[in-house]
């Protein structure tokens, strides 16, 4: 068995977390939309075509923002197709996925949806093959509340009131040759400038994310950061980081340790961010907005799983069936996030429905849960608050991950991983704590002694575990609770020391309360 302390004191924290860290991300995407959140006619639709069960879902997995309507499909998208008259909206060719958009579904209705599900929209603007002109008049469209050409369109369309989004990305993916309008740094550095000025005149309360590199992994990491924001830094509060954990290599244990190459992106991102502030001898912090990352790799590469021939609406691709060796991965970057609470203020799963997703539905069927909706549940439902800081005393191992790019095959060291990837949030609202837990060891259970100074006498008021025999059970339509949360038993508190067992390749979840306080 292996053994592993954690201290930590309430007095001692790296930051609060921010509700939008606990964000989601629908694309017009295979059948995120359609087929997904959207699906009139379906048994559980409501009148404007919202799929109730898949309400339900989202509400249940504490989703709390929503990043909209791309990914590379914004690239290519004219927001005027999405609103007005259903009738008489344009099918447009979507080239970033090789399907045909009906626009049956567009801004409005994606306004609607996230007040139906009770979640903040993040709207994404087309900087690929458009400009900051047609950024601004979406603002104005949006966010205007009346007596100009734009707000009163969507007046006449039937929306009175102003819609009031705050968060705005410009752009997605500026950096990637697969990209519709793919720039260099300099070209989008100055191009989202632009918009950004022309966006904040129309609307001065609004946040503004500017495009990062589209993994740290590309050849334009880092100095596509610094030279995006020494255009960008007086215009944004934000910049956006993707990546998507991969088990290409079928390798369970640098599948596990990958999240800590997640940690080192975080704070490379961090520090190149500050350096462009020094440079100003500014004390302005750019924040991270974490607005892509997943677990993804089985329907990532193949053309068959990503194209289907003959330009069909909403075909079902890159719909990946995740398991239970997915979860605990995904675990693990749950607990990379948490950890940077500091500076990652906003992060969106990629992404909410069929499409590398948590929920998954069958078109006129029924919704259910993946694994990896677990983890998410746990970080929205016990991560609100602030995280501590942890010293963790942990054996350690090392790991090769494999993380293609392009024909080449990269390998990236994973060194002195500790195998209990963990994380600590203080809940001050109840005086409660609660413990994330990843055991990464592919063997042994972990033997853990948790001592929580400052907390007063604590008490167990729930505890859970997501574990299998078997790494690559999941759930399915005819099966869909085979992968579920179970009760953790083995936690005992004796006075400011808690203890556990937690079993080999195993995520679990510790909620704490002040005894007297359940």
């Amino acid at each position: 068995m292996v053994a592993a302390t954690i201290l930590l004191d309430k007095d001692f924290e790296i930051g609060t977390t921010d509700r939008r860290l606990f964000g989601a991300f629908v694309e017009h995407l295979g059948r995120c939309v359609y087929g997904g959140i959207f699906e009139p006619g379906h048994p559980s639709a409501d009148a404007r075509g919202f799929r109730r069960d898949v309400l339900a879902l989202v509400q249940e997995l504490g989703v709390t923002i929503v990043r909209y309507p791309g990914g590379n499909f914004v690239s290519g998208y004219n927001w005027e197709d999405g609103v007005g008259p259903v009738e008489k909206r344009p099918r447009r060719l979507v080239l970033a996925w090789m399907s045909t958009e009906p626009n049956t579904f567009g801004t409005n209705e994606f306004i609607d949806w996230c007040r139906a599900a009770g979640v903040e929209p993040m709207l994404a603007v087309n900087l690929g093959t458009r400009d900051g002109d047609a950024a601004r008049n979406l603002v104005e469209y949006c966010n205007h509340p009346g007596g100009t050409y734009w707000s009163d369109l969507r007046r006449e369309h039937g929306w009175p009131e102003p819609h009031g989004v705050k968060f705005w990305c410009l752009g997605n993916e500026m950096d990637g040759p697969w990209q519709m309008g793919a720039k260099t740094a300099e070209e989008y550095g100055r191009i989202a400038t632009e918009a950004a000025k022309m966006m904040r005149w129309v609307d001065p309360t609004i946040e503004l994310a500017a495009c990062g590199s589209s993994s740290r992994r590309m050849p334009t990491f880092g100095v596509w950061e610094d030279t995006v924001l020494e255009h960008t830094f007086d215009h944004v509060e934000w910049i956006s980081l993707h990546t998507y954990i991969n088990n290409y290599a079928r390798d369970t244990a640098a599948f596990l340790g990958a999240c800590d190459l997640m940690d080192a992106f975080i704070e490379e991102v961090v520090a190149i961010a500050d350096a462009v502030a020094a440079r100003r001898l500014s004390k302005k912090r750019i924040m991270l907005s974490f607005d892509e990352w997943n677990v993804w790799y089985r329907t990532r590469r193949s053309r068959k799983d990503r194209v289907k021939e003959g330009w069909p609406v909403a075909p079902p691709i890159l719909e990946e069936v995740y398991n239970v060796e997915d979860a605990l991965a995904f675990g693990g970057a749950v607990v990379s996030l948490l950890n940077h609470a500091d500076r990652v203020r906003c992060a969106c799963l990629a992404q909410l429905v069929n499409v590398i997703a948590p929920i998954m539905t069958e078109t006129g069927g029924p919704a259910w849960r993946q694994t990896i909706f677990y983890p998410f549940a746990d970080m929205s439902r016990l991560g609100r608050g602030r995280v501590l800081r942890l010293q963790l005393d942990c054996p350690t191992y090392d790991a090769r991950y494999l993380d293609p790019r392009g024909p080449q095959d990269l390998y990236f060291p994973i060194e002195g991983a500790p195998y209990l990837k963990a994380a600590a949030v203080h809940h001050p609202q109840t005086g409660g704590l609660a413990l994330f837990l990843l055991n990464r060891h592919l063997l042994e259970p972990l033997r853990l002694t948790v001592t929580a100074r400052g907390f007063g006498r604590l008490e167990v008021v729930d505890a859970r575990r997501l574990e299998d025999g078997d790494l690559e059970a999941h759930n399915s339509r005819e099966a869909p609770e085979r992968v579920r949360p179970a009760s953790l038993e083995a936690v005992r508190v004796e006075g400011e020391r808690i203890t556990a067992e937690l079993s080999p390749l195993s995520w679990n979840v510790v909620h704490l309360l002040p005894v007297g306080r359940r």
